[in-house]
């Protein structure tokens, strides 16, 4: 029987979530050949379940396979939880951590959360952070709240019933402007090894990010970025466009300078969720939350005010 937390889910994904070790294609063979069956009658693997449906999946042949160890990592990840009810989760993630195992990734947090609450009968991701990207990282508990919350993120902050994301992010350079609107288009391209990666091109698609200044060292900035739309890098690839590469960042930055702030104790990229303003999906209403500057960010401001002259914004 088809419950809300499965509503409005295509017919193939929930099998392939469901049996778990059969070849995907056979999935679809035993769709297409009548096998499944939804109230009784054959579907279309596009079919869109619904609240109450009848599923009835033949017998299958589940492929034994040695599960993968995992040094236990997934079991010990410090997940702190910034907010809770009964349909959203909102989490710190830390980072270093991917939001989700695959892409040579063995685990991420939502395999994390699930293995930490088994309990829990619906764990979906809601967005997704960069492995290297600390902070906010929204969860829905209930299938419901997951949908709401896709609809904000496609509506994007600044008003209206979007959610208003905003990020820390230091960059190499003195950036002058207090506020600027960034509107560049971003292509997605894999490379031969297969890496995903982002690049600016008029064949992309629209991408938005409103930029502004929170502090100005003599070589580096502070920058507050406030996403309009939500593309894959779309803050790195965006400063690095405009000359301002995020420090730390290994796939977009300076990597001659990335080595030396390595060596100054910034090992990670400086690319932090720190604020997100949304309606509750579950009443409506407004939900602000905040994930403080982790402490090796902070420390990395502190030493680098104690070398350079600050010229703008609140001393660091």
């Amino acid at each position: 029987m088809i419950t809300e937390n499965e509503h409005g889910q295509r017919l193939d994904n929930l099998l392939l979530k469901q049996c778990k070790g059969v070849p995907k294609s056979h999935v679809y063979s035993i769709v297409r050949s009548g096998q499944v069956r939804v109230n009784g009658r054959r579907a279309e693997v596009s079919y869109r379940l619904q609240t109450g449906d009848v599923l009835r999946i033949p017998p299958l042949r589940i492929a034994r396979r040695e599960q993968e160890i995992v040094a236990g990592a997934e079991f010990n990840v410090d997940l702190p939880v910034l907010y809770e009810d009964d349909g959203l989760l909102i989490i710190d993630k830390p980072a270093g951590i991917a939001v989700h195992g695959g892409s040579g990734e063995s685990f991420g947090v939502i395999e994390a959360l699930r293995r930490q609450r088994p309990q829990a009968r619906f764990l979906e991701l809601a967005h997704r952070l960069d492995r290297e990207t600390s902070g906010i990282l929204l969860v829905g508990k209930k299938r419901s709240a997951l949908l709401a919350l896709h609809e904000m993120f496609r509506d994007g902050g600044g008003g209206g019933r979007g959610a208003d994301k905003r990020y820390q992010v230091l960059v190499a350079g003195r950036w002058m402007d207090p506020v600027r609107n960034v509107r560049v288009p971003l292509l997605k391209y894999l490379q031969p090894s297969g890496e995903r990666r982002v690049r600016v091109s008029e064949a992309g698609k629209a991408s938005h990010t409103v930029f502004r200044l929170l502090a100005r060292w003599e070589h580096f900035s502070l920058l507050e970025a406030h996403l309009k739309t939500g593309r894959t890098h779309q803050i790195r690839v965006h400063l690095a466009h405009l000359g301002y590469p995020v420090a730390g960042d290994e796939k977009y930055g300076d990597f001659a300078l990335n080595r030396v702030l390595a060596r100054d104790g910034l090992k990670r990229m400086f690319l932090h969720a720190w604020t997100m303003r949304l309606p509750n999906p579950l009443d409506g209403r407004d939900l602000v939350v905040e994930a403080p500057l982790p402490v090796v960010l902070r420390r990395f401001l502190d030493s680098l005010s104690a070398k350079e002259k600050q010229d703008h914004g609140q001393s660091i």
